[in-house]
């Protein structure tokens, strides 16, 4: 039995699970959202790719308040073909480490081998 295209589509709605390892190898477990339509949401931090290359990491704040970082995620966006996000820490600290660690971040499946 073939599926239905709307069958389809659904699935392919539903956010998927994305295991990276962080720059200090730690492993972070990121969820792939559709790239043709998210949208940055406070409270997260999102991880911007073409393919398995980092391309910029950052918050809706970052995007916001900060006019070096403004630029890096536009033209990330230009080059990229993948975003993930992830909760961001409350703490500031541990937001920035995080960022740090994502920014030379790479599949779990490369860093393995």
């Amino acid at each position: 039995m073939v599926p239905r295209l709307e069958q389809i589509s659904n699935v392919a709605s539903f956010p998927r699970g994305a295991n990276w390892t962080g720059k200090s190898g730690r492993a972070y477990d990121l969820v792939a959202e559709r790239f043709d339509n998210f949208a940055l949401i406070s409270g997260n931090l999102y991880v911007v790719a073409s393919g398995t290359l980092v391309l910029w990491v950052g918050a809706v704040e970052d995007v916001v308040n900060d006019q070096q970082s403004r630029a890096r995620f536009r033209l990330a966006m230009d080059c990229a073909d993948r975003v993930f996000r992830l909760k961001a820490p409350e703490d500031e600290v541990a937001r920035m480490t995080v960022i740090w660690d994502l920014e030379g971040a790479e599949p779990a499946t490369l860093s393995a081998a």
